[in-house]
Order: C-alpha cells, then sequence, then structure tokens
C-alpha cells in the first residue's frame, strides 16, 4: 500500500523505537549543530554585481569593511567659521576619540565637509573593527555625542551612519520581530484547542512542529558551512515548519479520529491513516521542497539561505508525521482525547463527525449545493474575482525600499537622515567606488582619479565633495560620491548609472587593468532589483514544471495536474494584486497600518510565490486525494467531489486560520517589508482555502467529470506512485460489498 502507510506501519509496531529514535534526532542534530555553529552569509559578497566585485577586491587586499559615522553639527544663525560652532566641532572630535572605538575621525574643515550654504559640518569617522557587529558597540559613541549635544544645546549636533542606524533599527524592531515569532506558538494552540476541543490532540502537531525546527536548526547549522545561512532564514524557517508541521499533523490525526468515529479499531484506523493521509502528506512535502529549492536558483545569498533551510525543516517536518506521528497515536490510543475542554470540546466533536458516521461539515455541504448544482456559473464567478484581483499585479512597482519607506519618520534617527540629507544631498548613502590597479599611486592612475572626482560633479551625478582615501600597499582607493538625488530613489539610480555608464569609462575606464566597481546603497539596490528580475523566469519555470510532474506521477492524471497549477496561479496572482492594490496604491492601506510606500518590496514577488505555491499545495494535495480514494471506491463524480471537500473542510480550514492568523501577526509589524509580507502572505492562504479549495476546484472538477481523469495512453508507461484506495478496509457499519470497477483511466 505505498511507502507512507509502510512507514507508518512499522512505527505503529514499533512504537518506543520511533519516539525514541526521533528524540535522539533531535537532541543529537541540536548538540551537533551548536558545536560545530553556524556560518552567516557575507551580506556584500552574497550581493549580486558590482557589490560582489568590491567586496571581493576589499577582501583580497585584506582591508576590513569598516561601518562609518558622521556627526551632523548646524547653526541655525552665522556659520561654520564661527567660534562657537568650531568649539563643537572639536568637542565632537574630543568625545568620538575619548571612547577608543573610532578610529580615521576626520574635521569638515581639513575634509571641506561643509555645506553650501556653511551651516552645517560633517565630523565623519569609522567604527573600529568588523562592520558586522559594529553596531553592538556604538551605544558608548552615541552617548558622548549626546553629551556634547546638551553642552551645545544652541547648535544641533546629531549621529547618523552603518552603525548607529542598524543599532537603532535593532532596537526598535528586533523585540518586535521576535515577539511575533513567540507569538505564532500560543495562537497555533489556542486555535487547534478549538479546532479538536481537547489538550492532548491539540498539543501533538504543536510538538511535532516545534522537534522539527528544534531538529532543522541543528542541520541547518551543519549545511550552513556549505551553505552560508542568516537569521532571515532562521525565522522563515520557523513560519514554513510550524505551518507544515501543523498541516500535516492536522492531516494525519483528523483521518485517524475520524475512522475510529466511522467504527474502525485503533490499529486499522491508524493504517489507514498512514495508507492515505500519510501518502498525501508525502506528496506535499516533496512540492514544498521542490517549491523552495526554486530559491536556490536565484544566486543571491539571503535566498539561497531561505531555500535551503525551509527544505530542510519541510523533509524533518514530513518524516516526523509519517514515522513518530503514527508511534505516538498508537501509544496514546483514546488518551489523544484527553484535557477535552467543555463547550468547545462538544462543538468540535460535532464538527468531527464525519459522513461515514452520519456527520460532515454542514456549512460546507450547504457552500457546495449552489457550486455544484451550477459549476459553469459558480467558475465564472470565482474565476472571474479572482483574475479581477489578479489584474492591478501588472502594474507593479518593485523597488528596495528606502530607509524613510521602510520606517517611516517616527524614529528619532529618521529625522537625522533628513537633516543631513537636506544640508549634504546624497551625503548619508553617497555611491561607493573600490578602485584597483597595478599601481595606485602612478601618475598615471592619480590623474584618472582627479579626473574622476572632477567629473562626478561636473556630470552632475554629485554635488560633492568627492572623498578620497588611498590604500598605497595594497593598490586600493576608496572613493565616496555623494549622489545628487539624495534621498529621491529614482534620481539617485539615474545619478549611479550615470556614473557607471559615462563618469567612470571616460576617466578611470582609460587606463589599463583598472577596476572601479560603483556599489553603495543605491547601487546595491539597483544591482539586487536587477538580479530578482531575472530570477523570476526560471525559477517560475523550474517550481511549475516540477510541481506539474510531481502532480502527474502522484495522481496519473494529466487532467488534475494542469488544474493543480492554474489554480495556484491563480491563488498567487490574486495574491499579487492585492498587493499592488495596497501597498503601491493605497487602496485600503491604512486598515492594515500601511504608509504609502508606493512600491511592493523587490524581493516579495519570488518569495511569496514559492511559499504560496508550496503551501498551497498542501491542501491541494490533501482535498484532491480524499476526491480521488471517494471515486476510486466507486462514488460518481458528483458524490466524490462532495465527500472530498466535506470531510476535509474541518481540517483545511483550522490549518488555514492558523496560517492566516500567524502571518497576520507578521501584517502588524511596523516594518513596511515584514507588513507586505504578512498581508499577502495571510490574504493568499485564505483565498486559498476558502474560494479555490471550496468553490473553484470543486466546480472546475464538476465541469470536467470524467476527464478528471484523463491520461493519454502513451503517458502510462510513467511511474506510478498512487496507490489503490479500494483495498482500504470499509467502515464496520457499512455493508459489506466487492470494491465496483473503475474504468481504466481513473
Amino acid at each position: 500500500m505505498g511507502i507512507a502507510a509502510a512507514m507508518g506501519g512499522w512505527s505503529a509496531r514499533h512504537r518506543w523505537a520511533a519516539v525514541g529514535g526521533w528524540l535522539l534526532f533531535v537532541i543529537a542534530a541540536m548538540v551537533i549543530g551548536q558545536a560545530v555553529g553556524r556560518s552567516d552569509v557575507n551580506e556584500d559578497r552574497s550581493m549580486p554585481g558590482e557589490v560582489n566585485q568590491a567586496a571581493t577586491i576589499t577582501d583580497h587586499a585584506g582591508l576590513k569593511d569598516r561601518a562609518g559615522e558622521m556627526v551632523l553639527v548646524q547653526t541655525a544663525h552665522g556659520t561654520v567659521t564661527d567660534p562657537a560652532v568650531r568649539t563643537a566641532v572639536g568637542d565632537v572630535i574630543t568625545a568620538v576619540r575619548s571612547t577608543g572605538l573610532a578610529t580615521a575621525i576626520s574635521s569638515p574643515y581639513d575634509t571641506q565637509a561643509v555645506s553650501k550654504d556653511h551651516r552645517s559640518a560633517l565630523v565623519k569617522f569609522d567604527m573600529r573593527g568588523s562592520a558586522d557587529d559594529a553596531a553592538d558597540h556604538v551605544q558608548p559613541v552615541l552617548d558622548a555625542v549626546a553629551r556634547t549635544q546638551a553642552a551645545h544645546k544652541d547648535l544641533r549636533i546629531e549621529e547618523f551612519g552603518d552603525a548607529s542606524g542598524e543599532h537603532t533599527v535593532n532596537n526598535a524592531f528586533g523585540s518586535d520581530f521576535k515577539t511575533a515569532e513567540y507569538s505564532a506558538v500560543p495562537v497555533a494552540l489556542a486555535i487547534l484547542l478549538i479546532a479538536f476541543g481537547a489538550l492532548v490532540a491539540a498539543l501533538l502537531p504543536v510538538a511535532l512542529a516545534l522537534t522539527a525546527f528544534l531538529g532543522a536548526t541543528g542541520v541547518v547549522a551543519l549545511v550552513s558551512h556549505a551553505i552560508p545561512m542568516s537569521d532571515t532564514a532562521n525565522s522563515v524557517m520557523l513560519l514554513v515548519g510550524l505551518a507544515v508541521g501543523v498541516d500535516y499533523c492536522l492531516f494525519y490525526l483528523r483521518r485517524e479520529r475520524e475512522e475510529r468515529a466511522a467504527g474502525h479499531d485503533g490499529e486499522t484506523a491508524l493504517r489507514i491513516a498512514a495508507a492515505t493521509s500519510g501518502r498525501a502528506i508525502l506528496i506535499s512535502g516533496f512540492t514544498v521542497i521542490v517549491a523552495m529549492a526554486g530559491m536556490l536558483f536565484t544566486g543571491i545569498g539571503d535566498f539561497k539561505a531561505m531555500g535551503m533551510a525551509t527544505m530542510i525543516v519541510v523533509a524533518i517536518a514530513m518524516f516526523g508525521s509519517v514515522t513518530v506521528l503514527p508511534a505516538l497515536l498508537s501509544l496514546l490510543g483514546g488518551r489523544v482525547e484527553k484535557g477535552r475542554l467543555p463547550f468547545v470540546g462538544r462543538a468540535a466533536r460535532k464538527r468531527g463527525r464525519t459522513p461515514a458516521a452520519g456527520g460532515g461539515s454542514r456549512f460546507w455541504r450547504t457552500v457546495l449545493r449552489p457550486v455544484l448544482r451550477n459549476p459553469k456559473t459558480s467558475t465564472l464567478i470565482a474565476g472571474g474575482a479572482l483574475i479581477a484581483l489578479a489584474i492591478p499585479a501588472f502594474s507593479m512597482h518593485t523597488a528596495n525600499l528606502s530607509t524613510q519607506q521602510e520606517l517611516g519618520d517616527s524614529l528619532p534617527i529618521i529625522k537625522t537622515y533628513e537633516h543631513i540629507n537636506s544640508a549634504f544631498p546624497g551625503g548619508p548613502d553617497p555611491a561607493h567606488v573600490v578602485v584597483e590597479a597595478g599601481a595606485i599611486n602612478s601618475p598615471q592612475v592619480k590623474k584618472a582619479i582627479a579626473d574622476f572626482r572632477a567629473e562626478a560633479v561636473r556630470s552632475g551625478a554629485s554635488t560633492g565633495p568627492v572623498t578620497v582615501t588611498v590604500h598605497g600597499p595594497q593598490n586600493v582607493a576608496e572613493i565616496d560620491v555623494p549622489l545628487a538625488g539624495g534621498t529621491d530613489r529614482a534620481k539617485a539610480e539615474a545619478d549611479v548609472r550615470l556614473l557607471r555608464d559615462h563618469v567612470r569609462p571616460d576617466t578611470l575606464g582609460k587606463v589599463d587593468g583598472v577596476q572601479a566597481p560603483v556599489t553603495g546603497d543605491t547601487a546595491g539596490s539597483m544591482d539586487f532589483t536587477h538580479k530578482i528580475g531575472s530570477s523570476v523566469p526560471p525559477v517560475f519555470a523550474f517550481v511549475i514544471a516540477f510541481a506539474f510532474l510531481l502532480m502527474l506521477l502522484s495522481f496519473r492524471s494529466l487532467t488534475i495536474a494542469l488544474t493543480s497549477i492554474v489554480l495556484n496561479l491563480l491563488s498567487v496572482g490574486a495574491a499579487y494584486g492585492v498587493l499592488t492594490l495596497v501597498f503601491q496604491h493605497g487602496v485600503g492601506a491604512s486598515l492594515v497600518g500601511a504608509s504609502g510606500t508606493g512600491a511592493v518590496v523587490a524581493w516579495l514577488p519570488l518569495f511569496l510565490f514559492v511559499i504560496l505555491f508550496g503551501l498551497s499545495m498542501d491542501y491541494h494535495v490533501f482535498v484532491v486525494s480524499r476526491i480521488r480514494e471517494a471515486r476510486m471506491r466507486g462514488l460518481t463524480t458528483k458524490g466524490a467531489i462532495e465527500h472530498g471537500i466535506t470531510t476535509t473542510a474541518g481540517v483545511v480550514t483550522s490549518a488555514a486560520v492558523i496560517m492566516v492568523a500567524v502571518f497576520a501577526i507578521f501584517g502588524t509589524l511596523s516594518m513596511q517589508s515584514m507588513k507586505q509580507m504578512g498581508v499577502g502572505l495571510a490574504f493568499a492562504v485564505l483565498i486559498d482555502a476558502t474560494v479555490i479549495r471550496g468553490v473553484l476546484l470543486p466546480s472546475v472538477m464538476m465541469l470536467l467529470g470524467e476527464r478528471n481523469w484523463y491520461l493519454p495512453r502513451w503517458m502510462r508507461r510513467m511511474p506510478d506512485l498512487t496507490h489503490d484506495e479500494s483495498v482500504l478496509p470499509l467502515p464496520p457499519a457499512t455493508p459489506s460489498r466487492p470494491a465496483q470497477p473503475v474504468p481504466d483511466r481513473v
């Protein structure tokens, strides 16, 4: 009866071995993972384009990537040459130097870092040590600058930079993000308590998901030495691990309870659950893994980390669901109903009655009546609504959100950023040019660098001052070019293109052997967006092709495979449309606490596609498996559809409510990118579990009739990954009758 049934049967017979082996695996993975440690992504080296080229040059030269900081000293009256301002600048330099945490401190009077109106000056310096941990050590410097501000109340003295910016963001949103992660488990448990009405039954899915996640963290630590990981990948791994772990356990547990309610003994109920839900879990799990593998094709470090981490947690959750779960259910037996909740438990038991036991989902049975009676109308209405929602997606504009778009203007550091940018356009986010030459101090190279500085200002790409730092022994020079576009992202990007396409070729490009990649936040954003855009076709093609192949092999139906892909694309398209309407055009943005970003964050469409395509297959495989099972047992297509939808409605609804609630938590975060991710995922899952599975799937299958099971003759030589549902034991209450023959095309 298939590998899932065999694994479930073995686990039920060797209960303690299965449970003990699972716990041993989780503990061993955690211990080994902790011992070897996790290797994280190098942000610059993992970025595409010229950012990576610049990082490679500085790495080979042995130059440390330092976090740059600047302190704005601004007067409302007079100029920076006034004695009071000069004294304040000197006090800033003294205060910063006294912390022992700063290096390369420069006076604005030496570097000409003075605004055009001569009312603002910038003291620049670098944080000692690596840029990776500078945010953890910048607080004493911030305190020193704050004390200087207190001593010069008639001036504006504010600090901004790589370290202080990251430090403030971490403090503001780090705990917020962690709170959302920690809230996910209690929310899932609360919904499961309502769904099952019993504490033990509700704890099982959460326990499986959490242990799968813990085991995955250890495996991920080992794998990270080949494919570096990140904190973002860890968070996504928790979300996906919780989602699929709970889903798989729900599938299995609900089917086992259903068969018990139908009159089967515990052993038979487990055997049926293993052969049916266990198989659906394997198909779904492999489909999710294939979808997540699409992230590996982007070539971007964070995406590769997220893809690999989620593949690992899904594989572990899938394996645990078909092994340790049947062992636990065999051990617990009827005690899985322990800890019944009053009122909630009674309602859950009523909802849990199955058609075999004389019940079923009354709500979905009511919804299905008009759908199955008028399938053409239902298809046109539901399909038309989803297509209408998807239409705005064709005008989607993607971009890496600027600091103001991401965080709004509520944080003091954002106001500091705006003050500096107003006085020094492009100063907070300059273009950074890394020049490598055979002899950096040769007359030719020196002249080319001087010409580059002059041409950058003359061309209008920068308002200056353009500063140069030469590392003679390494034959490397670093040039900072404040972009004239400042905070206007479109203009700043035009400035970067001007530097790359004209200024650089006309100056540095005329010297043989010179490399000069143009990087910085704006340039990196451009390269990232371009790389993401170019990754979309191969990722989409890979995921769709392999998902189609898996569905074809698993159900041996060309029609089922095609409709599965189309329905999933419809739900993804609808999610894209909603994101575009809300976050790009501002329709209903205030309802989700969104600010007018005017764009969808660049990485989100690709991320949503692979996540949603994988997770929506959970429901689809589970529902269609149940429909096929009923059809193989002899029910008509209409009867099989009704049976499949109503018997899976409780599981799909419970799983969807959990995922919507968990994703909605992320929709409440202050960071706009996280808000977009949460809203997009929550809406897509909601649409998928209601409109797609409850209306469009049954109406389309009803229209297709027997063509649902069509497989061309030339395809029948493919491997058969189906199982014979007709050999499953019938409920004792049902009069014994031989299984009806099914046409060969089924």
